[in-house]
């Protein structure tokens, strides 16, 4: 019988063995697998910053972490005026708390990272190939990892000043974070799980309220979106007309309104539309018209919205649709012209089809953006006029604005954490379809 078999099989065990030891060891106490390596420098600074950990951050960590589960045991307590104990303060446990988090998950992945290079050195180390000295396991990591050490510093930032925001505000609607009767440092706040979410769908007093807004949210939505795309089209086709003259003039002129700051051309229009002294009902007076009630019926406080709304937004369309038909290729319409097709034939197999195509992902976009404008409904309704069905909201008010009045007039703090992720997903829904719309995206998928 040849022993070749066994003689091969061999060396392969025991360099897996190798690996494997040194993988154990690093995964055991950090820095003993590269010390088994002997890798020396590396081993020892691995091993310093777990000892670092040990020594320094295990009592924050674990009261980190106690703080995060627990949100605290004891309330603050006064009498006569004077705080006698401090108390726990639930919020500020949570974020502490998720700071430890975010640190363990920073250590966590240092740990993974540190074993798997011991196991991929003792793999080079058994089977005898070169294994880099310290200095130069410094050049390469520079010279292969340079863009990542650029982006770590970034990373790190967005975690503590992006992700660390997000989780938290996530978290505060499976607690009652509310005031009076759990605001702290004087009461404490209790994890509730999903008890919020139920609440706002089953409570009469909080469904009836996001039902009514959630379907004006929408309508405003698709509102905003829509007219504002065809009164923008309408104008950038005229404009683009041939025997239109001066096109540059007209372009100038009808772009000064999105030129204009929003917050001045909101506030003008209040003015305008102002039920007793505006300009508009005044006019409407002198034609014999009856004022209308703009700012205090909630129909014309809606109509008034999407007025603005069209002379604040068309212009984006017109400017964006009119760069789209000056590259559509002529030839297109001149073999329509040939066949005998009409102008309004030629717009609805040429123009609106490619116009479509190329501003698809942009509506989209715009409609998720709209489920989200703040500002022309707060500066120029404030959400008004007042509806009594409605909890702490008025007759035009959306989701984001709502949330405004809860958080900051009302302190409804879990209410409001739970409707902005209610916003969140509908955004972000709408957000992953859009992307995965555009050719970017598809031609990614093709490589």
């Amino acid at each position: 019988m040849s022993p070749t078999p066994n003689l091969v099989a061999e060396p392969e065990r025991r360099q897996t063995k190798k690996a494997s030891t040194a993988a154990v060891l690093s995964f055991l106490f950090m820095g003993l697998g590269q010390i088994y390596n002997r890798q020396y420098i590396k081993g020892i600074l691995y091993a310093l910053v777990e000892i670092y950990v040990i020594v320094f951050l295990t009592n924050p960590i674990v009261n980190g972490l106690w703080g995060l589960i627990t949100l605290g045991e004891q309330a603050q307590v006064r009498r006569r005026g004077r705080v006698v104990i401090e108390g726990d303060h639930s919020i500020f446990l949570m974020i502490e708390g998720l700071i430890i988090v975010i640190v363990l998950v920073i250590f966590l992945l240092f740990y993974i990272y540190n074993i798997r290079d011991a196991y991929k050195t003792g793999k080079l180390h058994e089977t005898g190939e070169k294994v880099n000295s310290f200095i130069e396991s410094l050049k390469k990591s520079w010279e292969y990892g340079y863009a990542y050490i650029l982006l770590t510093p970034a990373a790190i930032f967005t975690l503590f000043l992006s992700v660390l925001p997000l989780t938290f505000g996530i978290l505060i609607a499976f607690t009652n974070f509310s005031s009076p009767n759990h605001l702290p440092p004087k009461n404490l706040v209790d994890w509730v799980g999903f008890q919020n979410f139920i609440d706002l769908f089953r409570l009469q007093a909080w469904s009836k309220t996001f039902y009514g807004i959630a379907t004006w949210n929408i309508i405003w939505a698709i509102l905003a979106t829509f007219t504002t795309f065809f009164v923008g089209m309408f104008f950038a086709l005229i404009i683009n007309h041939n025997k239109v003259r001066l096109k540059r003039m007209w372009r100038t002129i009808f772009i000064l309104p999105w030129a204009v700051p929003q917050f001045i051309s909101i506030l003008v229009f209040r003015n305008i539309f102002n039920g007793q002294f505006g300009p508009l009902n005044q006019y409407l007076s002198t034609l014999g018209i009856d004022p209308i009630p703009w700012l205090s019926d909630p129909f014309w406080a809606k109509v008034a919205l999407v007025t603005i709304n069209i002379w604040l937004g068309f212009p984006f369309w017109m400017a964006l649709i009119a760069g789209v038909l000056t590259n559509i290729d002529k030839e297109l319409y001149e073999a329509a012209e040939v066949d005998g097709a009409s102008t309004f034939q030629k717009f609805r197999s040429i123009t609106f089809p490619l116009l479509m195509y190329y501003t698809s992902p942009l509506l989209i976009m715009s409609f998720a953006g709209n489920i989200n404008n703040f500002n022309v409904i707060y500066l120029f309704t404030q959400g008004g006029p007042a509806d009594g069905k409605y909890t702490y909201a008025g007759s035009t008010d959306l989701l984001i604005s709502w949330i405004y009045k809860l958080t900051l007039n009302h302190s409804q703090f879990y209410m409001a954490s739970v409707l902005s992720i209610m916003i969140f997903i509908v955004v972000a829904v709408f957000s992953i379809w859009n992307f995965r719309q555009t050719k970017a995206f598809k031609e990614e998928e093709m490589m």
